[in-house]
């Protein structure tokens, strides 16, 4: 999780909201990075879990991530949620809750719908309280 939160530190420090994602393959290695990028790329769709699942399919020559793990600063959104189910990603570890935007214990509960064709495991709150932090400080900013 330290690693998505570097990516989270780096997404704010582009003027993005800082949430940041990484794709770790079986044997531990990184295989995909990103920090959100709507604003930067001009794409509604670049959310820092996506930047990371596309990233890791490109390194790993598959748009399947069975047996990855996924972690990520903030509890993704719908978008971002149908995605990680799309590329079959093993576990889920998510930073703070978003009761706002979130899509997987919030608001629609992607992995709950019976549409849903692959569900990963599931393990929230972990570096809950340094990503919540990033985040209430870059809104209280742009706020004042």
């Amino acid at each position: 999780m330290q690693e998505a939160l570097k990516e989270a530190r780096a997404a704010e420090a582009r003027g993005e909201v800082p949430v940041g994602a990484v794709v770790v393959a079986p044997d531990g290695t990184i295989v995909g990075r990103g920090g959100n990028r709507t604003r930067q790329d001009h794409d509604p769709t670049a959310h820092a879990e996506v930047v990371a699942i596309r990233q890791a399919c490109a390194a790993t020559g598959s748009e399947r991530l069975a047996g990855h793990d996924l972690y990520v600063t903030l509890e993704p959104c719908p978008m971002c949620a149908a995605a990680i189910s799309g590329a079959r990603i093993a576990r889920l570890y998510y930073g703070a809750a978003d009761p706002k935007s979130g899509g997987v214990a919030q608001g629609p509960r992607v992995f709950s719908h019976p549409q849903c064709h692959h569900v990963p495991e599931l393990y929230d709150g972990i570096a809950a309280a340094e990503s919540e932090s990033l985040l209430r400080d870059f809104f209280a900013r742009l706020r004042d």
